[in-house]
């Protein structure tokens, strides 16, 4: 499973930096209203939980139990649905679902499941 969080950790970078210079670099005709923040605001999430993910990976390759699998699975997933729907939104302007805010409350439980994981190992 640390392998998964590190390849998909390095994956999150690779596309946020690709998000980043979309963010920087495309006319505001392809944004919604507002949607270039909210689209710099969702790189910038997806780019720290990469790093988390590698950071994750690597830390725990010898030591997993359930709580940090659970929590490492979550942040990935949660990474995945809330930058989804942030960018969906800055790019159509369309908030037509609850993508974002189900991946950002996964995320918040996530890393405090990942908490629990560590003061359980103390």
């Amino acid at each position: 499973m640390t392998r998964l969080w590190r390849i998909c950790g390095a994956l999150l970078v690779a596309t946020g930096t690709i998000m980043g210079a979309l963010t920087a670099h495309l006319p505001d005709a392809h944004f919604a209203e507002g949607g270039r923040v909210m689209a710099r605001s969702a790189m910038d999430m997806q780019m720290w939980q990469g790093i988390a993910l590698l950071v994750l990976g690597l830390g725990l390759a010898e030591r997993t139990n359930r709580l940090f699998i659970a929590g490492g699975s979550g942040v990935l997933v949660g990474t995945l649905l809330f930058c989804a729907g942030v960018y969906n939104t800055a790019f159509t302007g369309h908030h037509g679902s609850h993508i974002a805010p189900i991946g950002g409350s996964i995320l918040i439980l996530s890393w405090l499941v990942l908490a629990a994981g560590w003061v359980r190992r103390s």
